[in-house]
This record gives structure tokens, sequence and C-alpha cells, in this order.
């Protein structure tokens, strides 16, 4: 089956509208990150992993277009993606990853390891870059979390979305390990 008959989208496509709506390469690295670590949870579940990994790259992709807003990031992915015709449960989980802008609670694995998946990058790379030479190489799971543990670390990544791991069924360390292998595979990429 061809990939656009199954999910409306495939991975170049959705690379090309990455790059027309996001810029900054820091950002369109966290999404590369981030489908990264949906697809290492998605082969750890038995889930698809495509589908997975597509939401994990095209979940930010408003958040230029909103100036980071949380009140309405995700609202118009959402209707990006609707109109673009890609697979539902992408946009919903998608759409959940910011419950601050529906209303709504997260409540499937997906949106779970979408929210946490996504947001374990951030304080992944904020470690690695305190490290001497930058290398996500050098980075142990153990670090990560030690980091979660410092509030005044990577201020801006929400430890509690973090934790929403054992919501999907993994403790912590096996988690930002599974994240860690994960981004690590992609480290020339990010230039990590």
């Amino acid at each position: 089956m061809d990939t656009d008959e199954k999910y409306g989208i495939n991975r170049e496509e959705a690379i090309e509208l990455l790059n027309t709506y996001i810029k900054n390469p820091n950002m369109l690295k966290h999404c590369y990150a981030s489908e990264a670590v949906m697809g290492a949870l998605a082969k750890k579940f038995g889930e698809d992993e495509e589908k997975w990994a597509l939401a994990g790259l095209l979940h930010d992709l408003d958040v230029e277009i909103v100036n980071a807003d949380l009140s309405v990031h995700g609202l118009k992915t959402v209707e990006i993606l609707t109109e673009k015709g890609v697979d539902p449960e992408i946009i919903d989980a998608i759409k959940m990853h910011n419950e601050e802008a529906h209303g709504d609670k997260r409540n499937t694995r997906f949106q779970y390891a979408l929210a946490c998946g996504e947001t374990v990058t951030g304080l992944i790379v904020a470690t690695t870059l305190v490290y001497p030479d930058k290398k996500i190489a050098s980075v142990k799971a153990k670090s990560v979390v030690k980091r979660m543990k410092e509030k005044a670390f990577a201020r801006s990544v929400d430890r509690d979305i973090i934790r929403e791991c054992g919501k999907i069924g993994m403790e912590l360390n096996d988690f930002c390990q599974l994240a860690l292998d994960a981004i690590q595979e992609i480290a020339e990429e990010l230039g990590l």
C-alpha cells in the first residue's frame, strides 16, 4: 500500500510542509528528534512506526505561525493537516500534545507518547549542550533523569509531561534511555 493512501502524507511531503512553515533550524531539529523518539516508542509497543514518526515530525507545524502561543498552538496544524487529508489519528495525537489549546485531556497511548516523547527531546538536547564536547554520544540516561530534578535547568521543559511516560507503561529511566538512544541515531543530522 502506498504511504499516501495509508496516512494522507508521506515523510518527504511532511518534510516539505515543515520547511514551508518552520524556518528556525533548531525547531526543525526538534521535529526530527521527536520523529525519532516516536518511531522508537512505536517499535517498543508494537505500534505503527511510520504513523507515530509522522506525528512526531509534524507536531509543531504551526509553532511559528502562532508565535508559540500555547493557548492556540496546534489549532492551525489540525486545520492544515485536515485539509491535506492526513490520517485522523495522527491529527488527533498532534492536537492533544498541547491540551491547553483544546480543553480536552489526553487519553490514548498515542497521545501520551507524543506529548512526553516530544517534551523529553528538549531536556535531552539541553543536557547535551552543557557537556564539554556538546555531543549526544557522551550523554547518559541517568544524567537526563538527574536534570529532571533541577527546576532551574531547561526551565521551559515541562517535567510533568515527561512523567506521563508512566501512562504509556514506561519507567522514567527506561523512557529517557529509549529517547536518548533514538536521538543518538540521528545525532549527525542534528549536529549533536
